[in-house]
């Protein structure tokens, strides 16, 4: 999910105003990770996993869908890390190194906070999030050039792990330290943070470094049409190269399933994501007022994601309200919840503003 950071940019006398795109790319991607997350965990106690093409579509796990919305969320993440730290870049000197502690703090605030949630909620995006504000710590005053270095390597490192595990596989040895160390083991937490668990930094951190990119010409004429075009053509070129997978090998370097964590598979993902982020941020600019509801929702990514958690604990695992079912279930379940959190939403920010988990995250963390 993509916390709320700052999405202010400067105009041309020098003031702030907040782009409304960002926001509401956040609030249509929460509902997509909310009917994923609903459906996963529903299923997960005992819900129907029938057949079809929209459970094909909807599959938490293996399906075109499952991990969409998620790398849309760190994309706009990255954006938001630019513009909030566009100023202190500019001024340099006692504001860069404030604005590092300040990432930094956060960072470790929402890993910290995501392993508690680990507990009620496995597989949370949470403390991958933290891990990736700590390192924005670092590279948002690197040259872009250097950005696309970082964010190339975490990509192709991702897709020579899976290459290595077939391999070993194959040969008949364990990847077992790798892929399930012990946790009392000195290196778990690295291998968790960058190997491991639902999005490793290996190569998540790739969609993580194209939103830090992109953030930087938003200003421009051409963002939007050079994001189009190029996430049209990462989509296309990575369903065309899926269709020659025909080995085993093969499969796993050429597939567009999440579990891959290929070159292919991030291209797919990556080129849907560039093609929402500019589409819905076009839609939004052009029509504020019919997005104003949208926007404020997604002011409040980090309460809403929390009260989707403990929502469904609360219906589904303490007083039974909800019954593990199929996709119709989750997916009206998931379309209750956002009809009731937009509404809440907009009305908490007009009377308070700021959602009550982003106060709470930006007391501590800065």
């Amino acid at each position: 999910m993509a916390l709320n950071t700052s999405t202010a940019t400067s105009t041309s006398a020098g003031s702030l105003r907040r782009r409304p795109g960002p926001d509401v790319v956040r609030a249509i991607a929460l509902i997509g990770v909310v009917a994923m997350n609903y459906h996963g965990y529903l299923i997960i106690r005992g819900g129907e996993q029938s057949g079809g093409w929209a459970n094909d579509l909807f599959d938490p796990w293996t399906g075109p869908l499952s991990s969409r919305f998620a790398a849309t969320f760190v994309l706009v993440a990255g954006v938001g890390v630019t513009l909030l730290t566009r100023r202190a870049v500019r001024n340099g000197g006692h504001d860069t190194t404030e604005m590092r502690w300040r990432l930094a703090r956060r960072g470790a605030l929402l890993y910290a906070g995501g392993l508690f949630l680990e507990d009620i909620w496995p597989g949370t995006i949470i403390p991958f999030y933290g891990a990736m504000f700590a390192l924005a710590a670092l590279l948002f005053t690197f040259r872009s050039r250097w950005i696309v270095l970082v964010g190339v390597f975490a990509v192709a490192a991702g897709a020579l792990l899976k290459v290595w595990e077939f391999q070993q596989l194959q040969a008949g040895n364990s990847t077992g330290w790798v892929f399930f160390p012990d946790k009392d083991a000195p290196e778990s937490f690295l291998l968790n943070v960058f190997v491991n668990g639902t999005h490793p930094l290996l190569p998540w951190l790739g969609f993580f470094c194209v939103g830090m990119l992109l953030g930087r010409v938003l200003d421009t004429n051409w963002w939007r049409l050079a994001a189009l075009v190029g996430g049209v053509m990462l989509f296309a070129g990575a369903s065309i190269a899926s269709g020659f997978a025909s080995t085993n090998f093969q499969q796993t370097v050429l597939s567009t399933n999440p579990g891959s964590r290929g070159l292919v598979y991030v291209a797919s993902t990556l080129g849907t994501a560039l093609i929402a982020f500019a589409a819905i941020d076009m839609i939004a600019n052009r029509f504020q007022d019919q997005t104003d509801l949208l926007r404020r929702a997604g002011q409040m990514t980090l309460t809403l994601y929390l009260a989707h958690i403990f929502l469904f604990n609360f219906l589904v695992d303490w007083v039974g309200l909800v019954e593990p079912g199929g996709l119709a279930t989750s997916l009206l379940f998931s379309l209750s919840f956002w009809i009731v959190a937009i509404a809440v939403a907009n009305a908490w920010h007009r009377r308070f503003g700021r959602g009550p988990a982003e106060r709470v995250y930006r007391a501590i963390g800065g």
